[in-house]
């Protein structure tokens, strides 16, 4: 069966209240888990950033309760999720990757290789394979040579980066773009960095300066995640996200009997004036405006993967202001059926199918939300 996970979103100085469009992934994959009868997953979040390095400097607090305390922020004025957080270093996620990294070493999707590297003249921080100016510290040094001993992905000839199979989607709706995108990451992949925060590589004989790339880092999130439940996972993320991260993920892409999949959606057009404008003049319900933002706006995301339109909105609303009008009582167990199986096979046809939406609506009623995705609808 299909868990869906949102992909880890950046624990960076916002708050979901005012930048909405951050959980568009959290509320797609809470929609979609909901459809499909599952209790609601975790809400997942990359710590491993170099911005929280900056910002970390500082704060008097130890790095994990700072990130703590941020990631609640996150959620004001309301709680955090029932269904809790994991981050890509929760101690369970922390495991994980090294019991996958080690496997990996030994049966050689993965290397530890002597790399020419440029190393910050100031910090040492490592800047990568090519001289390019420092990020982590503010004084304008530059680089380095160096060779040091890192964590290493090289791709298998012949062998593509992202398959049809990596898209939990029908086969008329993939994304062959980005499959072909893929292919032009490097031929080998840098899987350490040097991080004040993350997975430690320490334990596999490396540097213990060195973590693990949060590339790579925000998959075995998602798969640990799926592990607890015993389920497949599929990330919910954006396609310009995907083209930064689905070469780090292909070497744990299957592991341990799981495929990790990825449901792509586009971006959402949250603007709090025009959605009141448009909520006034079609006399929309308060509750008909948030089953609107925090469900149906990431349904037609998933829908849209291109991103919705602000022309699109107004048509939006008025359909489902008159599904709304056509929903049942209780929904059909029939039509019901058809939505899981639509769901479970990434047909998203249905989310304009307004027959369907109308019993998918109901069920979305009849259930509620044991942990609706915080407020902040229009910010």
């Amino acid at each position: 069966m299909t868990l869906f996970l949102n992909g880890p979103v950046h624990n960076g100085p916002f708050t979901l209240a005012g930048r909405p469009g951050k959980a568009a992934g959290i509320r797609l994959a809470e929609a979609l888990n909901q459809l499909m009868g599952k209790q609601p997953a975790p809400h997942l979040w990359n710590t491993v950033t170099l911005a929280n390095d900056l910002r970390h400097r500082t704060v008097a607090l130890s790095r994990g309760q700072w990130e703590r305390q941020e990631l609640a922020a996150k959620y004001a004025p309301g709680p955090a999720p029932a269904a809790g957080l994991l981050t890509d270093t929760a101690p369970q996620v922390v495991a994980l990757a090294l019991e996958i990294c080690q496997d990996l070493l030994a049966n050689g999707t993965l290397a530890v290789a002597h790399v020419k590297v440029r190393l910050c003249r100031a910090c040492d921080h490592m800047t990568g394979e090519v001289d390019r100016a420092c990020r982590a510290c503010t004084i304008d040094a530059g680089t380095r040579p160096a060779i040091r001993q890192l964590l290493v992905h090289d791709r298998p000839d012949g062998r593509p980066v992202l398959a049809r199979a990596d898209f939990h989607a029908t086969r008329a709706s993939m994304p062959a773009h980005l499959v072909n995108l893929a292919q032009s990451a490097p031929q080998r992949l840098l899987l350490s960095r040097t991080r004040a925060c993350g997975i430690s590589l320490g334990p596999l004989g490396l540097d213990a300066s060195l973590v693990l790339d949060p590339r790579l880092g925000l998959h075995l999130a998602v798969l640990a995640a799926a592990a607890q439940r015993g389920e497949d996972p599929v990330m919910t993320l954006t396609e310009n996200a995907a083209a930064h991260i689905v070469a780090y993920g292909a070497p744990v892409r299957r592991w341990g009997g799981m495929q990790l999949r990825y449901a792509l959606h586009g971006r959402i057009p949250y603007d709090q004036h025009a959605l009141r404008r448009l909520f006034e003049a079609h006399r929309v319900t308060e509750q008909l405006q948030r089953q609107f933002i925090q469900w149906y706006l990431p349904l037609c995301a998933w829908r849209e993967r291109a991103g919705i339109a602000p022309a699109r909105l107004p048509a939006l609303i008025k359909f489902l202001r008159r599904v709304d009008l056509a929903r049942p009582a209780r929904p059909a167990d029939e039509v019901l059926a058809e939505l899981q199986r639509n769901v479970e096979a990434g047909d998203r046809r249905w989310v304009m199918d307004a027959r369907v939406l109308a019993h998918a609506l109901a069920y979305r009623m009849d259930v509620g939300s044991a942990t609706e995705p915080p407020e902040g609808e229009t910010g």
